[in-house]
């Protein structure tokens, strides 16, 4: 298992990021633990003793050092009973571990502005990180320190988006604060946009720090950060696991689950001159410490290929699979969720011009949550304007014929609202949620990019930008090149998902390519919207009807050709290089199966028991657990409209890349001779289901579940008997999925890493 968290811990050093945070950090606090990595180094996990890591568990793992939270659907009398059966047994701590000094105060500034840390090594992006000392999280400070960063960062209208963003300078900003039981931090981070420096950069942040320490903010500007604190807050507690990790942060780390409770109210108070004075207090040059990452470009283009053998060294005999018997020995006994759901169905109509509305109120919950998707995805993209979908997807928001870029952002974050767009392969996804009060404002602003939106060349070149720094650091990422080449390798040229954004393609979008895929493909009559939340549908169908009655659609709605995807004949291999990488990605798979597939429901409780939990699956007992050669494993059949790829994702050292290739290679070819047992058929049917209701209980999960279900071809009744369809998949229907889907023998197997992947005799 060491093998494997190494994997993981070196896994982070794929990312320039990950680096300079660990740099800042340690430069900011080199008497904190903050620099350090939480797992630990390379060199400390080698060196771990069982006894060390045996005294640490006695010490911490405690009944007198934990916080138990129980949220749904419960009597609270049994529940407690229950609690107070299985943990009133657990002894406390054998002894006490040392107090650890907790500081009165902050860190110290010290007495002139530091000299920056400037880390030169392979990378793509220029970044930015800076990091100011704060106070805990009780500290009267917090709530006025939260409504300052929502001012500088909170949406498109925000004071440091307007400074870098919008100006070209960045890419990208963001920043948080940590607050937590000890003195935590502010960090501000950006990236720089091709051809821009980050000292210019730093500037500009500068300067926007000092305004807010000089000048007042402005009432409108206040408010609209404190309105934002307050949806984010209520929309992130809709379900009841952010209820339960909200209240298990309250109790643990704020020493109160009634803290929210304080906190709310105290950020309710927050004036103009507190914005002023935490400003003045905290975010000076002398306690900043500012890091800068400037890429280099050693031997070898990223991205390039490297001559692959075709075989996966030698040959491995998996282990046999765990018996979920053995497991329920040692856990409570198993129950199923499988009983008549009394799940509410979606009301589902369309509107005169062929839009598909779904209207699901729930009132357990003032807010909505908007899902929708237009079939204008970038399968529709050819390779020489590919990235052309997405271009038209994000800059939707940038105007209309009556308002501008800033004028929307603002009508949206004024309230604390939010309404996105991003292309996918099958089509353009939107994401909006708010207040219920809200859901005019986010109608009628969807109702007016969709159909007014003007595309200003300014904003163009600023996304052009944008795009141009994320596919850069795409291509120094193995993760994203990995699924590149893997998707490529599958799907032939002429296939809808085949082309990918390249530096060329995006250059040569033009504004009227924008203009003429707007005008071809956002058609009402290929649009589906979901609401779910607390409303009237009577209202909403007559908001609907007002917002998008006028936009029409003319001649019949384009369509994409799919040609039929076969297997490769033998397994094929490709490595891929990017220099300076700690861990190498493997992908392993082919093309599957859409969601209509009649075999759908065996083909999910077979990846269930193939890698659908990296710590129950077969692929996680086996190549991470018994052989320690990834810390992360996984399957997925990614089942659309359209049939998308099977595939096996793993991150491993690159001396180690071969080993694991083929370990699953030959679970592959045991799982289709020898099939599954009964057990692990029952365990992964009980997982799915049990599952099921708690995506029930988020009313965001809720839009996206009964979207899908309309887009793919499904009843809506599917929201019910999604569980009941898992429960039924029998044996055969499994071991027939088995024969008919897994190929060991015709695999597409592309590893990603700095170049190693072979290890050297």
């Amino acid at each position: 298992m060491a093998v494997a968290i190494v994997s993981e811990l070196q896994g982070y050093e794929n990312s320039p990021a990950y680096r300079l945070n660990r740099a800042v950090m340690r430069a900011a606090f080199p008497n904190r633990s903050y620099g350090l990595p939480v797992g630990g180094t390379k060199a400390d996990v080698e060196k771990f003793t069982v006894a060390q890591v045996k005294n640490y568990y006695q010490n911490y793992y405690s009944p007198d050092n934990a916080t138990l939270v129980v949220t749904g659907d419960f009597a609270t009398e049994p529940v407690l009973k229950a609690v107070k059966n299985t943990f009133g047994k657990v002894p406390k701590r054998a002894k006490q571990d040392k107090e650890i000094p907790k500081p009165n105060s902050i860190s110290s500034p010290t007495s002139s502005k530091k000299q920056p840390i400037v880390l030169k090594e392979p990378g793509s992006a220029s970044l930015l990180h800076t990091v100011y000392p704060l106070p805990d999280v009780n500290h009267p400070d917090v709530p006025a320190i939260d409504v300052m960063d929502a001012i500088l960062t909170g949406g498109r209208s925000s004071r440091l988006y307007q400074a870098a963003v919008e100006t070209g300078l960045a890419s990208s900003v963001g920043a948080s604060a940590a607050e937590q039981i000890e003195p935590g931090w502010y960090e501000i981070t950006a990236t720089a946009a091709p051809g821009k420096e980050l000292g210019k950069i730093a500037e500009v942040i500068q300067a926007s720090l000092s305004q807010l320490q000089q000048k007042p903010v402005s009432p409108e500007e206040l408010n609209r950060a404190k309105t934002q604190l307050l949806a984010i807050f209520v929309l992130s507690n809709q379900d009841i696991t952010s209820q339960a990790t909200q209240l298990g942060y309250n109790q643990t780390v704020a020493g109160d689950y009634r803290y929210v409770e304080r906190y709310l109210n105290a950020i309710a108070k927050v004036t103009s001159a507190d914005i002023q004075r935490v400003a003045k207090t905290y975010l000076t040059p002398a306690k900043q410490t500012i890091g800068f990452f400037a890429p280099t470009l050693p031997d070898g283009k990223p991205g390039s290929s490297t001559g692959a053998s075709g075989r996966t060294v030698e040959n491995f005999s998996p282990g046999e699979p765990v018996d979920p018997a053995e497991l329920a020995k040692y856990l409570p006994p198993a129950t199923s969720a499988t009983a008549p759901s009394k799940q509410p169905l979606p009301e589902q109509f369309a509107l005169a011009n062929g839009m598909q509305v779904l209207l699901l109120p729930d009132r357990s919950v003032p807010t909505v949550n908007l899902s929708g998707q237009i079939a204008a995805g970038s399968g529709f993209d050819n390779e020489q304007k590919a990235g052309l979908a997405s271009f038209v997807a994000g800059n939707l928001m940038n105007g209309t014929k009556t308002k501008n870029a800033l004028t929307l952002a603002q009508t949206l974050e004024d309230r604390g609202a939010s309404l996105e767009f991003s292309a996918s392969r099958e089509g353009v996804s939107i994401g909006g949620s708010g207040l219920s009060a809200n859901l005019p404002i986010i109608v009628q602003t969807l109702a007016d990019v969709v159909q007014n939106a003007t595309f200003p060349t300014e904003q163009l070149e600023l996304s052009r930008q944008q795009a141009l720094t994320g596919l850069k650091v795409q291509l120094d990422d193995p993760r994203s090149l990995g699924r590149r080449a893997f998707q490529q390798a599958i799907y032939p040229e002429n296939h809808p998902f085949h082309s990918f954004p390249t530096e060329d393609s995006l250059k040569s979008i033009t504004r009227d390519d924008l203009a003429r895929f707007y005008k071809e493909h956002y058609r009402p009559d290929i649009t589906t919207l979901a609401l779910v939340g607390d409303f009237e549908p009577k209202q909403v169908k007559a908001l609907l009807n007002q917002a998008f009655g006028k936009w029409q659609a003319t001649g019949k709605a384009p369509i994409l050709n799919f040609p039929q995807v076969g297997l490769p004949k033998t397994t094929t291999r490709l490595e891929k290089v990017i220099p300076g990488k700690a861990e190498s990605v493997t992908y392993i798979g082919y093309s599957g199966i859409s969601r209509k597939d009649p075999r759908y429901y065996a083909v999910t409780v077979l990846n269930q028991i193939l890698g659908g939990d990296t710590l129950s699956s077969r692929l996680g007992t086996e190549v991470r657990d018994r052989q320690g050669l990834t810390y992360g494993i996984y399957s997925a059949f990614a089942a659309g409209i359209n049939p998308g790829p099977f595939l096996i994702q793993m991150q491993t050292s690159p001396g180690d890349a071969n080993k694991a290739i083929a370990s699953t290679t030959a679970l592959l070819k045991q799982l289709r001779e020898q099939g599954v047992t009964e057990a692990e058929l029952n365990a992964a049917k009980r997982s799915i289901t049990n599952s099921y209701p708690v995506d029930l209980a988020n009313p965001g999960d809720i839009a996206s579940i009964i979207l899908d279900n309309s887009i793919y071809g499904l009843s809506q009744t599917e929201l019910r008997e999604f569980p009941t369809k898992i429960e039924a998949v029998s044996m055969t229907q499994l071991q027939q999925a088995i024969q008919e889907l897994i190929k060991p023998e015709n695999l597409v197997i592309v590893t990603v890493g700095p170049g190693d992947i072979v290890p050297k005799s």
